[in-house]
């Protein structure tokens, strides 16, 4: 077990690759101690580690490093760990008196969940760009938002059949963590302990609510926001993982948020199906045309990228929304990003938790103006100058603007028809202080913005996909309930269907 022959072998090109020397990876003894029992108890987790880029550069190597190669973003580590590959007792037991489910174990202070206020360690300015970061939001914008939990309760809430009609309850913990907070991130909790048996004898572990989470807004037991392995899965935590779209796909798969389908059935996508084999996913910085030939979702939002000739195109950001003008999916209107990360704190006009009011007028207050989106569309572009001539980016950025402006005009059609059923009291929504989304003709309405709206959008955002703006959760469907909505109000009217208000 302690001989690394395979780690060092792994390691030798990742080191050459940036300069260091290689050199047989020096393992702290607490480490050690860890591999040694959880090799027999955890096999997959200590293969896993060996793989990782952790387990064959130290910080002190990485901290050497020149230039856009660099990954270790912290100024400075502390003396202690600069010396030994970054392994289990490095993550586990660092900061034990800010977690609140640190408990010991075999002489040491271990705590089962790292944070990326443990990563920010050696990774401070990714640290720093995610916590303003609305992913790093997801759990608090989810849960303060009352509109939110409407929403929630009439999808994933326990249809009660009450006075011959159906009723929402709101839904378990259980159900939650499994759904809607899966992705949104979950809010930890230590509840108590537990003693197990173990080769060792029995042990005592903490129980921690909401857990296992990686959700992309988790709330942490030392207060942080996020987690990082939402994308960097444990405990390799790739590189190469992240800049694919399946890691992506996990939450961004439809049909309210479509991209990963879209994406698979564009050009883009189709390159990068055919041709990832001979793409080269790991190296920094990430040379367009020589280590991939087509954009994936990391490409366009996260990476650090060079051209050919080693000049830069686009630096490192771990704010996702820094090269977004619009924000296209999860809201009834397409409207320009938010400044802050924490959406919670949005009104509209008539007072309503949302960016936009139903008209579709935005809440500029909260929003980015022109100039920031001009900055961040240009930011974006500097992408696909790389690999298409002007005219045709121009052409697909307004393109792309006329769509942003036709679903909203569509949308507005279909809420316009919606605001009349609730003033005639065929269903009760905001306009007698219900529940917007719990009715047949409730959840007819916000199924054309929430699915058909976002997938026009993102194939014009992902420049392809072409049947998911049409007939695939296209325009077809769009127009098809949007007519069904007018028929249904039409016949109540003619029919002199008024209820009172209830």
């Amino acid at each position: 077990m302690k001989s690394w022959i395979r780690t060092s072998i792994a390691g030798l090109s990742l080191l050459c690759a940036t300069g260091v020397v290689a050199a047989e990876p020096s393992v702290s003894e607490s480490t050690q101690e860890c591999i040694e029992c959880h090799t027999i108890n955890h096999p997959g987790i200590v293969e896993d580690w060996r793989n990782s880029r952790h387990a064959v550069i130290t910080p002190g190597q990485a901290m050497k490093v020149k230039g856009f190669a660099r990954k270790v973003s912290s100024p400075n580590v502390s003396d202690s760990l600069q010396s030994n590959v970054v392994g289990c007792a490095e993550c586990h037991t660092l900061r034990p008196g800010a977690h609140g489910d640190t408990f010991e174990h075999n002489g040491y202070d271990i705590h089962v969940v790292v944070s990326p206020d443990d990563c920010q360690t050696c990774h401070q300015e990714e640290r720093k760009q995610y916590a303003d970061n609305v992913m790093a939001y997801a759990y608090k914008n989810f849960v303060d938002n009352k509109l939110y939990h409407q929403l929630e309760r009439s999808i994933s809430g326990t249809p009660i059949l009450k006075d011959k009609k159906i009723h929402f309850e709101a839904p378990d913990e259980t159900t939650r963590e499994l759904t809607c907070l899966y992705c949104h991130g979950t809010k930890l909790e230590v509840v108590g302990t537990e003693t197990r048996e173990s080769d060792m004898g029995a042990m005592d572990f903490p129980i921690i609510k909401g857990w296992p989470n990686q959700g992309t807004g988790r709330i942490n037991l030392d207060g942080s926001r996020g987690a990082c392995t939402a994308c960097h899965s444990r405990h390799t935590f790739s590189m190469a993982m992240a800049r694919k779209p399946y890691t992506c796909k996990e939450c961004h798969t439809g049909p309210d948020v479509p991209v990963f389908k879209v994406y698979s059935a564009s050009k883009h996508g189709n390159i990068f199906t055919t041709m990832q084999d001979n793409w080269n996913f790991k190296t920094t910085p990430w040379v367009m045309g020589e280590n991939f030939a087509a954009p994936t979702c990391a490409a366009c939002h996260i990476s650090l990228l060079v051209n050919t000739e080693g000049d830069l195109v686009t630096r490192r950001t771990h704010r996702m929304n820094d090269r977004l003008a619009w924000r296209l999916f999860g809201l009834i209107y397409a409207h320009p990003h938010p400044q802050s990360p924490d959406t919670s704190i949005i009104r509209n006009q008539d007072g309503q938790p949302l960016p936009t009011t139903l008209d579709g007028g935005y809440a500029t207050k909260y929003l980015i103006g022109t100039d920031e989106q001009k900055k961040r569309r240009q930011t974006m572009q500097s992408i696909c100058f790389n690999c298409h001539a002007t005219s045709w980016v121009h052409s697909y950025f307004a393109r792309h603007d006329n769509t942003i402006q036709k679903t909203n005009a569509h949308t507005n059609t279909a809420t316009r028809i919606m605001g009349r059923i609730w003033e005639r009291n065929y269903a009760s929504g905001l306009t007698q202080g219900a529940n917007p989304f719990d009715e047949a003709i409730e959840k007819k309405w916000s199924g054309l913005w929430l699915f058909y709206a976002n997938s026009i959008r993102f194939a014009s955002a992902m420049a392809g996909g072409g049947d998911y703006s049409v007939f695939a959760d296209g325009y077809y469907k769009f127009s098809k309930g949007v007519t069904e909505m007018e028929e249904w109000l039409r016949f109540r009217e003619q029919n002199a269907m008024d209820k009172p208000a209830p």
